[in-house]
């Protein structure tokens, strides 16, 4: 992959003798830096994962984001710090503490504490308009939370969806999954790209796609 498809503030140098993926920030989650930068982990991120893997996400810098699915703003806190207002929706209480956190040294990160399979929950708050949602949820139904929140992406803008087959259904094969998955999808997305998360992300598929 070329610096070239990296968006503006993602970078690739060399830390700790060998190259990494970098944006520039305070560290979140003990991530080794250089001065200040600080190094995507793919193994803990699954848009650094699709980055890695040459994926084509579409995203440039600055531009509006809803991360649904923040966590503990592991990931969320590497695309605030090259994208403009970055909105980040997390259900659980615990992890949305450390993502306060995250959020006091970016003053574009605005955490939410929110269901992303009840977007109306937010919708006062999320302007519409988005430039990309970036979607990371474990939890099933997993199509339909991305067709639910498409209410606020811009007719222009990209879906990066990472799809947890384990999530959906333990007991059945990831492919099936993922195809099921994708099909449910195509209601309201067309599928610009997919592919698997291996070797950082075992049973995952990272999605690409724009709203129809």
């Amino acid at each position: 992959m070329s610096d070239a498809e990296l968006p503006a503030g993602v970078e690739r140098r060399e830390i700790d003798g060998r190259e990494r993926l970098v944006t520039r920030g305070e560290p979140v989650y003990g991530e080794p830096t250089d001065g200040e930068w600080r190094a995507w982990d793919p193994n803990r991120s699954k848009l650094g994962a699709m980055f890695e893997l040459g994926m084509d996400t579409g995203l440039e810098g600055g531009e509006t984001v809803l991360y649904l699915g923040a966590a503990s703003g592991t990931t969320v806190s590497h695309v605030a710090d090259f994208a403009g207002p970055t909105y980040a929706v997390e259900f659980a209480a615990r992890p949305a503490r450390d993502l306060l956190e995250a959020a006091d040294s970016r003053p574009r990160l605005f955490p939410l504490l929110a269901d992303a399979r009840k977007p109306e929950t937010y919708a006062h708050v999320v302007e519409a308009g988005a430039d990309a949602i970036v979607q990371d949820v474990a939890t099933r139904g997993q199509a339909r939370v991305a067709l639910e929140n498409r209410r606020f992406l811009a007719d222009d803008g990209r879906l990066l969806v990472a799809i947890k087959a384990r999530s959906e259904d333990v007991t059945r094969d990831p492919d099936a999954v993922f195809t099921d998955v994708r099909a449910e999808l195509e209601d309201g997305y067309e599928v610009l790209e997919a592919r698997r998360l291996e070797p950082y992300h075992a049973d995952h598929l990272g999605i690409v796609a724009r709203p129809l």
